[in-house]
């Protein structure tokens, strides 16, 4: 009763802090009290979809996703404590990094939102990436501008501005052009010691571009990059209304920089300091380390990008993770409907994870691709889902459900492998968070056969992205004199519950068995995409 009495109080004396995340395929609403910890949550279920060739969410329901995700927030503030939202200490967003969203003079969005998701780009990327001698993955917001000047797209000369879902939410709610330094890292290189965009690869671009005529500058159509701490606005009148569509909520509330779901991965996960790193595995998967030091080289299967202070971190990205694991299992679920036999989702996915834990250790002979979408770190631009096993592979349920665990972190493997076998990076280690860790132990133990470093999962991680930027809008409100990871460490993390779980030697070896064949195998990767 005295936590709920706390909870009202905080709420009803505006003290209480608001995240939403937009991820994949949820948007996810998450209010915390003054200890850091969740009091109340809302969500709502969205998709992208494939639309003449580009993978995008309609503009409306960017906006129907918030307000129903507030919606649902408000209903739990209301169950749960009687009371309802008035005030607020702070607010923050964030959403999938990377992606287009371009607007002219009128703020009018000038073709279909781009998502990260999308691999049309790969002339940009790699053009750019030879004259910056720099990585510019497809997903990366210069790329797909590059593409559409390439593609001699008529609405490139039209461009005002253009930034990721974070910054257009943001935008919209604040009138601010600006972006958490971890999301701007996503959208062009960065200088690590100025904390903004190089200027030196701005002036290479304006050069590139010069000739076609365009009345604008690449830092004038660029959102501002700020740091964690920083004040980003106060929600104005209209943006109360777009967030609360009833007009409870009051305007003039602070908000923080808009950041990426990467580095509000790495906040809810505590993985902001130097010789850690997080993996977030769902619908795509990355794994963020942060680094002691520069790379030798350039490698062009790894993003560098930054945390939410503007530490420089290696990103390993796959596009690919869950998608086809849990078409599997809807499979699976259909059958046992087929017979009349009811399995509760939690249940299902719980025996089905745990039953891959006794396959054998290098599954068996069995490959699989979750190639929904293209894979650029195997170098696919699209992707065909695949199962393969040759006749003597010992197919069974258990080895079934290990090589689909396995190959859901495959892709980013290979950039795991280029960190610390070619550059030598030290990681102490992993938290794991979304959704392929639910079931307890299981995901963590094929991470960590993986990687091969201890991997954790926290209690509070279960929260995501949306707990990671309601974390980042309590630092800034409430800053002194401390940095994010003081801060997360000794005020929010201090008495934090995990549970870690030991790379197992056995494991890792059937691992690398597994990635040898993988690799073997792409070609009926690429035969599969040519011909189906």
């Amino acid at each position: 009763m005295e936590n709920k009495a706390n909870a009202i109080k905080c709420i009803e004396e505006g003290k209480a802090v608001l995240g939403i995340e937009f991820g994949s395929t949820r948007i996810k609403a998450v209010l915390i009290d003054e200890k850091h910890d969740p009091i109340a949550s809302g969500s709502y279920e969205w998709e992208n979809k494939l639309a003449d060739g580009i993978w995008t969410y309609d503009e409306d329901e960017i906006w129907n996703g918030l307000q129903s995700c507030y919606d649902d927030l408000k209903k739990d503030v209301k169950a749960k404590y009687e009371t309802s939202l008035h005030k607020l200490g702070g607010i923050g967003f964030s959403a999938m990094m990377h992606g287009y969203l371009a607007f002219d003079k009128n703020d009018t969005l000038l073709v279909p939102f781009r998502t990260w998701r999308n691999n049309i780009t790969g002339a940009a990327s790699k053009e750019l990436t030879d004259l910056f001698q720099y990585n510019i993955p497809q997903r990366w917001s210069i790329a797909h501008l590059y593409q559409a000047i390439l593609n001699k797209e008529e609405h490139v000369k039209d461009i005002t501005f253009f930034t990721t879902l974070a910054g257009y939410v943001h935008w919209k709610l604040t009138g601010e052009k600006v972006l958490g330094i971890g999301d701007a890292s996503g959208m062009f290189p960065i200088d690590m010691e100025k904390k903004e965009y190089s200027k030196g690869l701005l002036e290479k671009f304006d050069s590139l571009v010069s000739d076609k005529g365009y009345e604008w500058k690449l830092n004038q159509i660029l959102p501002k990059v700020l740091l964690a701490g920083d004040e980003a606005g106060k929600l104005t009148a209209e943006g109360a209304k777009l967030l609360d569509s009833e007009g409870f909520l009051e305007a003039g509330i602070l908000l923080c920089p808009p950041e990426g779901d990467a580095g509000t991965g790495m906040v809810a996960t505590n993985t902001v300091a130097k010789r850690t790193g997080n993996v977030s595995a769902g619908t795509s998967v990355f794994a963020m380390i942060v680094l002691e030091k520069e790379l030798s080289r350039l490698h062009e299967e790894l993003d560098m990008v930054t945390t939410p202070s503007g530490d420089l971190v290696a990103m390993a990205h796959s596009n690919n993770c869950t998608t086809d694991l849990n078409d599997w299992i809807k499979l699976f679920k259909q059958s046992l409907d087929a017979f009349g036999v009811s399995v509760d989702n939690n249940e299902l996915y719980g025996v089905l994870y745990n039953k891959a834990l006794e396959g054998d250790k290098d599954c068996g002979g069995l490959l699989s691709y979750c190639y929904h979408s293209g894979e650029h770190m195997t170098g696919f631009s699209e992707g065909r889902p695949l199962f393969v096993r040759t006749p003597d592979s010992k197919f069974n349920l258990a080895n079934f459900m290990r090589v689909h665990l396995y190959t859901s972190l495959g892709a980013m493997k290979i950039g795991l492998d280029i960190l610390m076998k070619e550059e030598n990076v030290k990681i102490d280690q992993i938290l794991g968070h979304g959704g392929l860790f639910k079931t307890k132990g299981v995901g963590q133990k094929i991470l960590a056969a993986a990687a091969g470093v201890p991997v954790s999962v926290m209690e509070t991680a279960g929260e995501g992205g949306a707990w990671g930027i309601a974390l980042l809008a309590a630092y800034m409100a409430g800053k002194k004199d401390e940095t994010l990871a003081e801060y997360l460490t000794e005020k929010v993390f201090a008495d934090s519950v995990s549970e870690e779980v030991a790379p197992d030697s056995d494991d890792v070896a059937g691992f690398e068995v597994f990635m040898d064949r993988y690799k073997k195998g792409l070609d009926i990767e690429r035969a599969a995409v040519n011909c189906l």
